[in-house]
């Protein structure tokens, strides 16, 4: 069994028992990933590295949407 990984999103706290990646977090949360930027760890992630990496304690995400308008 895993302890429980504890990480913020957008400031926000979240708690998980289970290994989960950048991408089934996003998944999970139910946002369009072909309109957001992520960062994680003040890293900004490259789409294509969101299913290899690990959520992990302490970790922090940030999700920024892009809306289009004029």
């Amino acid at each position: 069994m895993i302890r429980d990984i504890k990480f913020k999103v957008n400031g926000q706290k979240y708690s998980t028992n289970k290994r989960i990646t950048l991408f089934d977090l996003i998944s999970y949360l139910n946002y369009d990933d072909k309109l957001l930027v992520l960062e994680h760890n003040r890293i900004i992630c490259n789409k294509s590295m969101w299913e290899s990496i690990l959520i992990l304690n302490l970790d922090r995400i940030e999700i920024v949407t892009i809306v289009g308008g004029g």
